[in-house]
């Protein structure tokens, strides 16, 4: 079995040394760690947003070639239906189109997401360094 391994123990042990007037290193460690989470929780939000990237780029593309053969298909029966082959092309491109839109937003979204994991750490940490700084 695995044990769990907490990088901050012996740290923390370590700065109890050396103890300064005034400064509350335990809560100085502990910030830190919270620091840390908070880029761990930003990278994992990025990380599934990648992989949902990536599976929505497979799926496009299953579907852009599935339709590219309908089309080859279709286009064979009707040799010189210009109008039929001007209207599979405009289909294709507003799929693509729509396709793009579709990640650019799912982009767009993860990114706001590991953004707000950072915002809200630094929003604490300033609210950490507040209490810090209050006279004891």
């Amino acid at each position: 079995m695995a044990t769990e391994i907490n990088p901050f123990g012996d740290v923390k042990k370590m700065i109890e040394q050396f103890k300064m007037p005034g400064v509350d290193m335990t809560a100085l460690v502990d910030a830190r760690r919270k620091d840390i989470e908070a880029l761990v929780a930003a990278n994992a939000a990025a990380f599934e947003a990648m992989q949902a990237l990536g599976r929505k780029q497979t799926e496009m593309m299953a579907q852009a070639m599935q339709g590219m053969q309908a089309a080859a298909k279709s286009a064979a029966g009707s040799v010189g239906d210009s109008v039929k082959q001007t209207e599979v092309a405009r289909k294709a491109f507003e799929k693509t189109l729509a396709d793009m839109k579709e990640l650019a937003e799912m982009a767009r979204a993860s990114q706001a997401d590991a953004l707000a994991h950072l915002t809200k750490r630094g929003g604490e940490h300033l609210q950490e360094i507040k209490k810090l700084m209050q006279p004891k």
